[in-house]
């Protein structure tokens, strides 16, 4: 790991958190669209768990401007996301945080950006292969939104947070290497299916609502719909049979009973479960506090692994779009 990139990034995370200790924080709002959007589902989560004071609310970028919230104002936070910086409705919903008044904090992989100019301040994370963990943007949004908890409320788990991701990079591999061989398979067995459900709750539900709607549906165009295990008995669990394949992810939070109870439904009525659970992986380095919080970390760093296995076998490379950048939308 790149100590100059470490000391980058943890120098970028104290700078917003100076600009936040000069405010009265009351609330934070997490603003996005699509992936960047399903980013923020665990650091909403977070804040749910350990925040005493301060409330969060999760909009997609568009809404964010439209709903106008009654709450947003100088005493908000707006943590936005882009991963190009140049999502018009990201943008705009900066622009927006700023005319009322509240602080606008970005993260985004292209400095300079559009966002990047819109924010007050601006995170920018790494991407790709060559990325260790501690620097991507789940990381990144961790450190934000840890830091927010200490400076405003002394919340305890900074430094666990903090010491957890920089050990978080042989987690990811060894994850990756153990489920190998069931990313390989997922991609033969399901190549030809038309639709595949994702299920999970709690601080995992971001992860299968971006697979869902990232993956499957805009990378793949296969037809896919993010299911919350808690909802999964009040409709959506009388779709399960023997020839629909659910995603079902478990993790360590307080809502795995809920994956469970779920887990255990599909087992009896459906064939084609592909089931990742946090269980399986080694933690070593992460603090037992912030299990909970990690694991949705690692469950999508693996997944990831699975959408290349599946677009190889379906010759469909996960950067092929029909309307996505080609036509006026």
């Amino acid at each position: 790991m790149s100590t100059e990139l470490v000391v980058d990034v943890k120098k970028q995370v104290q700078a917003a958190l100076e600009e936040v200790k000069k405010k009265n924080i009351e609330n934070v709002f997490f603003v996005a669209c699509g992936g960047s959007s399903a980013l923020m589902y665990p650091s909403k989560y977070v804040i749910d768990r350990e925040a005493k004071k301060i409330d969060a609310h999760l909009y997609s970028s568009n809404e964010f401007i439209h709903r106008n919230h009654n709450k947003l104002g100088e005493n908000s936070l707006v943590i936005l996301c882009s991963h190009s910086g140049n999502t018009p409705e990201t943008v705009e919903s900066a622009k927006f945080a700023r005319s009322k008044g509240a602080l606008a904090v970005s993260l985004t992989n292209v400095e300079g950006s559009p966002l990047a100019q819109a924010s007050d301040v601006v995170l920018k994370y790494e991407w790709g292969e060559k990325a260790n963990a501690f620097t991507t943007n789940y990381s990144v949004l961790y450190q934000l939104v840890f830091g927010v908890l200490k400076t405003i409320e002394n919340n305890d788990k900074f430094s666990l947070i903090e010491e957890s991701l920089e050990n978080l990079q042989p987690v990811y591999e060894k994850a990756v290497e153990l489920y190998k061989g069931n990313a390989e398979d997922f991609g033969q067995l399901y190549k030809n299916e038309n639709i595949i459900y994702t299920m999970a709750s709690g601080a995992n539900y971001g992860v299968a609502y971006s697979f869902a709607i990232c993956i499957l549906m805009e990378m793949q165009w296969i037809h896919s719909h993010a299911i919350h295990a808690g909802e999964y008995f009040h409709g959506p669990f009388e779709i399960i049979d023997q020839e629909t394949p659910f995603i079902i992810l478990l993790g360590l939070d307080e809502t795995r009973h809920l994956e469970e109870r779920a887990l255990e439904f599909s087992k009896r009525y459906g064939k084609k479960l592909i089931v990742l659970d946090a269980v399986d992986f080694d933690f070593s380095g992460v603090r037992e506090e912030v299990k909970g919080y990690i694991a949705p970390l690692v469950l999508n760093y693996v997944l990831r692994t699975y959408a290349d296995r599946l677009a190889e076998e379906r010759n469909h490379p996960l950067s092929t779009r029909r309307y996505m950048w080609k036509v006026e939308y």
